[in-house]
This record gives structure tokens, C-alpha cells and sequence, in this order.
């Protein structure tokens, strides 16, 4: 008769595979990271693989995904959402992919903050080269209770009379 399918059968049959977001972070702060998923799983499901992050906060949003396994990915036909195949384009992944002239993509990069070493010496240097003087504000002096004194002093008298 017929045989009942084992296990490992059930491991070689192809599975449809997306690559997509899965969020993370905390309301109206969402960071993403790049997963290959199976494509039944849910939104934040268990992921095969991540290949990738993305920030949409950070300006210039932040994009870093690993080119290499991205091009594995597409290759054995995986295939990307809408906003991760966006992505792709701006990395110049999905050129690349596709054969498309522009596969350096359009990736913008935020500068580098200057180090807080560097920005220290900086300070300091500027603070040797400005000549010695006096505070350009004199200290605000305290004013004295005995002039307070009488003043209130003189006011009871007037209220009584």
C-alpha cells in the first residue's frame, strides 16, 4: 500500500520565501531588521536569516544590508516586498540583481560625528590663544538687610496710624 510521507520529505518540499521587514523598537520609534522569512510566517514571526537593518528615524534614514546574502537570496528566489525590494534599489542591490545599469544605488550616508577626543583639543587650543582678562560681567552683589530693615519698619507705623 501506500506509504506515509516521513520527515524528511516534508524538509525538501519548497517553501515560498520573502524577504521582508520585521519590526522592532517601541511606538512611534520603529527600527526594522532585513529577514528572509518563510512567507506564511507573520510579520514578526521566526526568520530563516537576517540579512539587513533599517532605521527610518535617523536622517539620513539608516540602510545596511549584507549584499552578499541579499544577492544569495534573489538568486535561489526569494522574493522581496514592496518596501524592502525600495530598499534593495537604494543599495543598488536589486540593480545588481537584475543586471540594471546604476548598481552603485543611491545610498545617502550620514557624517561622522567628529570625536569628543578632537572636539576637546579643539576647545582647549582656542582657550590658549584667547588673551587673559578680567570677566567682562562683574559679580552681581547681595543686597543688604539692613537697608531692608528699616523700609518695612517704616511702613507698619503708617498702617496702624
Amino acid at each position: 500500500m501506500c506509504e506515509p510521507p516521513t520527515q524528511s520529505s516534508r524538509s525538501t518540499r519548497p517553501v515560498a520565501v520573502k524577504i521582508k521587514l520585521q519590526r522592532l523598537g517601541k511606538i512611534r520609534q520603529p527600527y526594522y531588521r532585513i529577514v528572509v522569512a518563510d512567507a506564511r510566517t507573520r510579520r514578526d514571526g521566526k526568520a530563516i536569516e537576517t540579512i539587513g537593518k533599517y532605521h527610518p528615524k535617523e536622517e539620513p534614514s539608516f540602510i545596511a544590508v549584507d549584499s552578499e546574502r541579499a544577492q544569495y537570496w534573489l538568486g535561489v528566489g526569494a522574493q522581496p516586498t514592496e518596501s524592502v525590494q525600495r530598499l534593495l534599489e537604494i543599495t543598488g542591490d536589486w540593480q545588481k540583481f537584475k543586471g540594471l545599469p546604476g548598481a552603485e544605488g543611491t545610498l545617502k550616508v550620514k557624517e561622522p560625528k567628529a570625536s569628543k577626543a578632537d572636539l576637546f583639543a579643539a576647545a582647549l587650543a582656542a582657550a590658549n590663544e584667547e588673551p587673559m582678562t578680567e570677566a567682562t560681567t562683574p559679580k552681581a552683589k547681595k543686597a543688604r538687610k539692613a537697608d531692608d530693615a528699616p523700609k518695612a519698619d517704616a511702613e507698619a507705623p503708617k498702617d496702624e496710624a
